[in-house]
């Protein structure tokens, strides 16, 4: 399962490990995901996905799943989000809202 948020797009860094006398070996830095479940209210149903910590506090901080990709433009989401969002448009004109 690749190490990247669904929301942010965040992905392993890597870098070096400096020790005191100044030796350096390489190391990752891996992002801090979260295996989330995620209720959408257009699609009325539970979405898994998995995201940072700081991806999940970007959904809670504009009311949803649902208005944070409706909200942000395509250009700046990653492929899954766009199927989602894709998912979630379709699901709203149906529904007509």
């Amino acid at each position: 399962m690749a190490k990247k948020c669904l929301i942010s797009g965040k992905g392993v860094q890597t870098g070096n490990n400096v020790s005191k006398s100044n030796r350096k070996t390489r190391r990752r830095f891996e992002p801090n995901l979260q295996d989330v479940t995620v209720y959408s209210e257009i699609l009325g149903s539970q979405i898994q996905m998995r995201v940072t910590s700081n991806g999940l506090r970007t959904i809670e901080k504009n009311g949803g799943i649902d208005s944070y990709l409706l909200g942000k433009p395509v250009s700046r989401l990653t492929e899954e989000a766009k199927e989602l969002r894709k998912r979630i448009e379709k699901a709203k004109a149906k529904k007509g809202i």
